[in-house]
């Protein structure tokens, strides 16, 4: 059985609607290039047009904008998306940033790729990945993908971090392995990038944390957030004394084909 809590939960969800987690967001690490290399051969058929689900301040689709024709660029956080309007390509005419939730926003299918970042888990799957199977080109893939970074954030400040997120109870749990327990995706293969630099100040790292749904300022309150933060910057002025952060980040790409529970896994045209 699909344990929803495990993945669906809306009141965590809508902390990405917080205006100050949508600020604090450039802050994440960015994607390798190599990323995108990858990404742009797994698109399917012409005209290249691509679906970016959850699509943040556009991480994905603001760095694909000159290899394809078009991306679909959806958020269901409107700060999300006007933060992302800000940055970099956010005004390219490649891109149509669309504000809605994935489940019910309108779109214009087919799509020769699908693309969700750190989104999915947020989303209601017997819904969507069934919709995703609908709107690709026939064979056309879903690309799941998450940060790979040494050290690991959550081991850092692992010793406070209980203390202070407002997500008391998340757990953790393998995504692909559930969904494919379900049938509502099959792997066809997966890639790891080369693994980059990223050297980040101590403050910046800190800000970070406030784009993740358990440090929303809004939801700790100004005294919280900042009593975290003044901790957070203890531990890592006496790992780091110089003030910076050294990370080594990749991106673990996987692709395969989205299904419904009993169904199969041949996409079709919408």
């Amino acid at each position: 059985m699909l344990r929803k809590s495990r993945y669906f939960a809306p009141k965590h969800a809508e902390s990405f609607k917080d205006q100050s987690i949508a600020e604090a967001y450039h802050y994440r690490p960015p994607y390798p290039a190599e990323t995108f290399v990858s990404l742009e051969g797994l698109v399917k058929e012409t005209p290249r047009r691509v679906l970016d689900a959850g699509c943040g301040i556009g991480y994905i689709a603001r760095n694909l904008v000159d290899v394809v024709d078009h991306i679909d660029a959806v958020d269901f956080s409107q700060a999300m998306i006007t933060e992302g309007q800000s940055h970099p390509n956010g005004n390219h005419p490649n891109i149509r940033w669309l504000h809605g939730p994935m489940e019910t926003v309108e779109l214009e299918p087919p799509y020769g790729l699908i693309t969700a970042g750190e989104s999915v888990h947020w989303m209601d799957w017997e819904i969507v990945f069934p919709r995703f199977q609908q709107l690709l080109v026939p064979e056309g893939y879903l690309v799941i993908m998450k940060h790979n970074t040494v050290p690991d954030e959550w081991d850092l400040l692992s010793t406070i971090i209980p203390r202070y997120t407002t997500n008391k109870d998340y757990q953790s749990f393998d995504m692909i392995e559930e969904l494919e327990q379900v049938n509502l995706f099959k792997k066809v293969g997966e890639k790891t990038t080369v693994s980059m630099l990223y050297p980040q100040s101590i403050e910046d790292y800190i800000a970070s944390y406030h784009s993740r749904s358990g440090f929303s300022c809004e939801r700790m309150g100004l005294e919280q957030a900042a009593a975290f933060d003044q901790e957070a910057e203890d531990i890592l002025r006496k790992l780091y004394p110089d003030g910076i952060v050294s990370l080594q980040i990749a991106a673990n790409i996987i692709w395969g084909l989205p299904g419904k529970r009993g169904g199969h896994f041949s996409t079709a045209l919408f």
